[in-house]
């Protein structure tokens, strides 16, 4: 068996970046911008109104002074005179300041009366103008690497970039196996379960940014899993659930072997999780997760998202993990480390404090679920008292 930070070392390397394509803009959200987005205009692209008011010179402002308004200014349709002294412009939220104006006083510190406005004697004293290129400039960027955010896609629309380069989606093929599955809707017999690990997976490797194949269900067969292998073309990451440990029925080892795969290593020092298999076969990597529920879904949170985020080309793949108070006792780990689920809550002090799910069985997913972080226990670790900090990963 290796540790976990060996198993995680050649995992990312077999990570290989996906490359880049241009997309639309308004198909980026949630994609990893792979080359900077570059304004090519101002915004403002002119110096414009932040309030709704009066377009006048600063200089003439004071208390019950009295101004001609000479037109209007709106968002899309500006006053194409100037301003002299003793005139205003009625100004509404976004539109240009005419020339010869430098301040806008707001609509509620005048009284108009026709044509005529004249000023209140308390006066706000901002000046309510938006300078030309206040948010951005021409050559101001959004810098990659970095995953678009809705706002991200916003603001690049306002710099007018209608197309943006991002990294390729890994392509992912998950392959269930086992004679024990069927697939959700479906009648199991006596002898069958759900299959479940695949959807877990899918959701979560889809929102890491990978496009997720599920293709049917591999039978314990040769014949069976070859064919599902043949199905799998074409990806970056091929994710293979259960069937690899020793057991007579565990054929996938053999199956890849047969295929030429280069394995990386087998077994890892963890739980849950130790059965996990990791190589290249063909142009793909390829990981063998355990097939009991929970040991799939924290492999695949501890070693295929750092993939994931590497072929992505993300600065930093892997999770830096974080660290809290435990709410319990806890006694001395053994020789695997143990990726325990837990649960965050908040202290009457306001810190976060983690508390271990009392069941830790690797087949209770109703624990998974109410779980929202893993506590990290040390291979090795010594027996720690209530309060003392651990290490642990958001789920």
């Amino acid at each position: 068996m290796i540790s976990v930070d060996e198993a995680l070392a050649k995992t990312l390397a077999l990570a290989t970046p996906t490359g880049t394509e241009n997309v639309p803009l308004a198909e980026a959200a949630g994609l990893m911008l792979a080359e900077d987005i570059v304004a090519t205009r101002n915004q403002p692209p002119f110096a414009s109104s932040a309030m709704d008011g009066y377009a006048v010179k600063a200089v003439e402002v004071e208390p019950h002074a009295m101004f001609s308004v000479i037109g209007e200014s709106a968002a899309g349709h500006g006053f194409d005179g100037k301003v002299g002294a003793g005139q205003a412009v009625r100004i509404f939220t976004g539109a240009p300041v005419p020339e010869g104006a430098d301040r806008v006083v707001i609509q509620e510190d005048v009284t108009r009366r026709g044509n005529l406005i004249t000023l209140e004697t308390e006066l706000d004293s901002a000046t309510y103008i938006r300078p030309l290129g206040d948010d951005f400039s021409v050559g101001d960027r959004i810098t990659a690497p970095r995953v678009l955010s809705a706002g991200d896609i916003a603001l690049a629309a306002s710099m007018n970039t209608p197309e943006v380069t991002v990294a390729k989606r890994p392509e992912v093929a998950l392959i269930a196996t086992g004679d024990e599955l069927v697939m959700p809707g479906e009648a199991p017999g006596p002898d069958q379960i759900i299959a479940s690990n695949s959807f877990g997976l899918k959701a979560m490797l889809e929102s890491a940014g990978a496009h997720v194949r599920m293709l049917p269900i591999a039978r314990d067969t040769r014949a069976s899993l070859n064919q599902t292998f043949d199905l799998a073309e074409g990806a970056d990451l091929i994710v293979t659930i259960g069937g690899a440990s020793v057991g007579d029925h565990d054929l996938v080892g053999d199956v890849t072997e047969e295929r030429g795969m280069e394995r990386s290593f087998y077994k890892i020092a963890m739980r849950p999780g130790k059965p996990l298999m990791a190589g290249r076969v063909g142009n793909a990597a390829m990981i063998g997760l355990p097939g009991n529920p929970v040991s799939s879904m924290v492999c695949g949170q501890i070693f295929i998202l750092p993939m994931i985020r590497m072929m992505l080309g993300h600065p930093t793949p892997l999770t830096t993990p974080k660290r809290a108070k435990t709410t319990v006792a806890m006694p001395a780990n053994g020789p695997r480390a143990h990726y325990m689920r837990a649960v965050l809550t908040t202290d009457d002090s306001g810190n976060t404090v983690i508390t271990p799910l009392m069941r830790q069985d690797s087949g209770l997913l109703t624990v998974l679920s109410e779980a929202n972080a893993l506590l990290i226990r040390p291979a090795h670790a010594e027996a720690i008292e209530a309060g003392t900090q651990v290490s642990y990963l958001d789920i």
